[in-house]
């Protein structure tokens, strides 16, 4: 089947499978595994977020961002710091030890973006990935 034959949903489902996959791949030996470095790059995006919502914003269940978050506090890369407006929530925060590992989450994207890129032009690149954003853009207003 070609790409103009598949889905436009199928066809970004998979193209993230993929991304996902090399990322795996590539982290092989690190100190985080995918879900972790994932929380870690929404927290940094998020400082400060609830942990509910970062739930939310993971697609994951509560208690598995629980776990998640307990093995990067472990690891001293996060901390829980008690929601001053709502005593039962807890607000979480990068802690200094977490920007290597940021640095070396943002290398592999890198390296796996100038994989997935490949063969395109500057352009071509450019005009994915603003169309990319776009779409982005129009399905998240509608939430």
């Amino acid at each position: 089947m070609g790409v103009q034959e598949e889905s436009l949903g199928f066809l970004l489902a998979d193209v993230s499978r993929l991304m996902r996959r090399a990322f795996r791949q590539r982290l092989e030996g690190s100190l985080l595994t995918l879900a972790q470095a994932r929380a870690l790059v929404y927290v940094s995006r998020h400082e400060g977020v609830r942990q509910v919502e970062l739930a939310e914003l993971l697609e994951v269940q509560p208690i598995t961002l629980a776990r998640l978050l307990d093995q990067l506090a472990t690891a001293g890369f996060v901390e829980r710091r008690a929601d001053p407006a709502d005593r039962r929530a807890y607000r979480i925060h990068l802690t200094p030890a977490a920007a290597p590992q940021l640095a070396a989450i943002k290398h592999v994207g890198a390296a796996i973006r100038a994989d997935a890129l490949r063969g395109l032009g500057k352009q071509e690149a450019a005009a994915v990935l603003s169309a990319l954003g776009k779409m982005h853009g129009n399905l998240s207003a509608r939430q």
